[in-house]
């Protein structure tokens, strides 16, 4: 794996994890250089090159969505990992068999990886502040727990790189899909910015709804992708870029 890349600092037997940051790959400016994302205007022939790299460097065969920034959840199986197989429409993923790894692409979004209890299943799930809202976490709790026979206290959850709190400007109807009356926000989740903006904490934000939905080990969520232009995309702050992927699998 590059050295530049993310690893949850968690104590989960049997699973593997990991996030990309713009290191590793071959596509050129502005998706320089390890974009795994196709349709985003990059060249097919690199992105093909990024995604074997990470296959090659995590050993398992990577399931990537097609997000739309919902609250779905897919059980992945092997068979989901082939060439012809059709590409499941969802923002997170469980899983309970090895040879595969869930996935979150993200360029601002959060990125939020799970682990059950000795191995017995992970899950990825990308949220937004939309699938926040909507509720991908506790979904992604709720179904992994189901799988992996396991309690939402048992798993563990680690926030990758996402804007940071002190970049992420929202209006007014951010605050109202969570529920939060603008007049009386907590300034530790939605801080005052500016008349009818305010500063949201997406990784608070997850970590308060991970808190409600029972899980207890949550780790991750310190970098900021806008800040730091030469580590993580940012579409915020580029627009027209690429896409970094967080994934975890069962091991061997």
């Amino acid at each position: 794996m590059q050295a530049d890349w993310l690893l949850p600092q968690w104590r989960a037997e049997g699973v593997g994890a990991v996030m990309t940051t713009r290191a590793g790959g071959i596509s050129q400016a502005p998706f320089d250089s390890m974009n795994i994302r196709f349709a985003v205007g990059d060249d097919h022939a690199a992105v093909v090159h990024n995604r074997a790299v990470l296959a090659a460097s995590i050993g398992v065969l990577p399931v990537y969505l097609n997000q739309v920034h919902g609250a779905a959840v897919v059980r992945l199986r092997r068979r989901d990992a082939a060439t012809d197989a059709p590409i499941l429409t969802a923002d997170a993923s469980i899983s309970t068999e090895r040879g595969i790894a869930c996935t979150a692409q993200v360029a601002d979004c959060l990125p939020v990886l799970f682990a059950a209890p000795a191995g017995r299943g992970v899950g990825a799930a990308h949220a937004g502040w939309r699938g926040l809202a909507l509720g991908v976490l506790e979904a992604t709790v709720q179904q992994l727990c189901e799988a992996a026979r396991c309690e939402p206290g048992e798993l563990q959850a680690w926030l990758g790189a996402c804007i940071g709190p002190n970049r992420f400007e929202v209006g007014a109807d951010v605050l109202q899909a969570f529920g939060v009356d603008p007049q009386a926000s907590d300034p530790a989740l939605f801080a005052p910015y500016r008349p009818g903006k305010w500063l949201a904490n997406l990784p608070q934000l997850a970590r308060k709804r991970l808190t409600a939905a029972g899980v207890r080990q949550i780790t991750g969520g310190e970098w900021c992708t806008v800040e730091d232009a030469s580590r993580f995309y940012s579409f915020r702050r580029d627009g027209i870029t690429g896409r970094m992927v967080a994934a975890v699998w069962r091991q061997s």
